[in-house]
């Protein structure tokens, strides 16, 4: 979605509130100086006389008259109020309340988007709205039993937050075999935290030992990290002011908070982004054009309704891309599973319904489009993606 229309809206409404907040305090202020001007004048033996006050106060008003702050302040506030009346009209135009018309009648399997919704809550630690939900949607104990594998998760994490790696180091540790056929080194981050956490707070002898005991074993492996963290106990008491000082960066810790997250998610399974969020986020980024198409088919609901493909191209970020797709380049259509792509012996891909139009249904044999090579159409291999 272009947000660049409401930013550039918001921008006008900011400039002309600045514009007229200024014109209003530079009104003021000459005001305040007349009248400040006019009492000192009043307090002085230069007006020892009624006459004479009547005289200061005559002058202070044909001032203040001059000054005419209504009509000063009045264009300024004008252009405001007409900047804030255009604003909601391009929210409204930008955020169409009405996404309905975009939707389709599809049967959902209710179980699946119930443990997806679950899912989130018990992700984000929010276990009594994720209970409460699966109460109410009174959805079977397998969805309330990912509540105790998040909840495992949470409580590492919640203790990584408070600088506690005593939980995270026992779950690596357990699951230390699956941590490196993944080719993580999550481990390791988690011992090198808790080695700087020992010179910061301990003894230099007790992170020598913690090294030692934890890391040398695998030296072969990590031996320059031995040699840097080896390097550190040099520099114990002023780490801050080493080479290495990096290592007491607090973004080390959101690293390996995220990379546990991304780990633990991977063991059970499970997706390191909320399926939910990526769900949600991925609609709000394919709107946009739906919305524009089912404008011009006003009046046409069922042909939208029977469409077996996107009738317009819906352009997603790299994040939202998870699948191959593949388009004939003769008939210009997605491959889909009636029409999937075919490698014809020459190494080319055509969808089916293409090669079966080219061969009349496979009872002769064509050029491919793109070489020479004569082409048996039973030949042809189905590509899977």
């Amino acid at each position: 979605m272009d947000l660049n229309p409401i930013k550039d809206a918001f921008d006008r409404v900011a400039k002309k509130q600045k514009m007229s907040n200024s014109k209003s305090q530079e009104v003021i202020d000459q005001m305040r100086k007349e009248i400040e001007k006019a009492i000192e004048t009043i307090q002085s033996s230069s007006c020892d006389s009624g006459s004479g006050c009547k005289s200061v106060l005559g002058e202070l008003k044909k001032m203040l008259q001059e000054i005419a702050p209504l009509s000063q302040l009045e264009g300024t506030q004008k252009e405001l109020n007409v900047a804030l009346s255009k604003y909601p009209k391009q929210l409204e135009k930008s955020f169409n309340p009405d996404i309905s018309r975009a939707s389709r009648n599809i049967d959902f399997d209710t179980h699946t988007v119930n443990q997806i919704i679950a899912g989130h809550f018990f992700r984000q630690g929010l276990f009594d709205i994720g209970d409460c939900f699966i109460n109410e949607a009174k959805e079977p104990e397998s969805t309330a039993a990912m509540k105790s594998i998040f909840s495992e998760m949470y409580v590492i994490l919640e203790a990584v937050r408070n600088r506690n790696l005593e939980p995270a180091l026992k779950w690596a540790a357990a699951n230390s075999s699956k941590l490196k056929e993944n080719g993580s080194d999550l481990e390791l981050k988690l011992h090198r935290l808790q080695f700087v956490e020992i010179l910061q707070n301990k003894s230099r002898s007790e992170a020598l030992g913690y090294v030692r005991t934890h890391i040398s074993p695998s030296g072969s492996k990590h031996f320059a990290e031995i040699q840097k963290l080896m390097a550190c106990l040099l520099w114990a008491g002023k780490l801050d002011r080493s080479p290495y000082a990096d290592l007491l960066l607090p973004s080390n810790w959101n690293t390996v908070a995220e990379e546990l997250t991304r780990q633990f998610c991977n063991l059970i399974g499970q997706s390191f982004e909320s399926p939910l969020a990526v769900t949600v986020a991925a609609g709000f980024q394919g709107l946009p054009p739906l919305l524009k198409f089912m404008t011009v088919m006003a009046g046409k609901k069922q042909e939208w309704q029977s469409m077996k493909q996107l009738p317009v191209p819906v352009e997603l970020d790299k994040e939202f891309q998870f699948h191959s797709i593949f388009v004939c380049p003769v008939s210009k259509e997605q491959s889909s599973e009636d029409n999937p792509p075919l490698m014809m012996s020459c190494g080319h891909v055509l969808c089916k319904q293409s090669i079966n139009k080219m061969s009349k249904n496979s009872t002769k044999t064509f050029k491919c489009p793109y070489c020479p090579s004569d082409i048996d159409a039973t030949l042809c291999r189905q590509l899977h993606f």
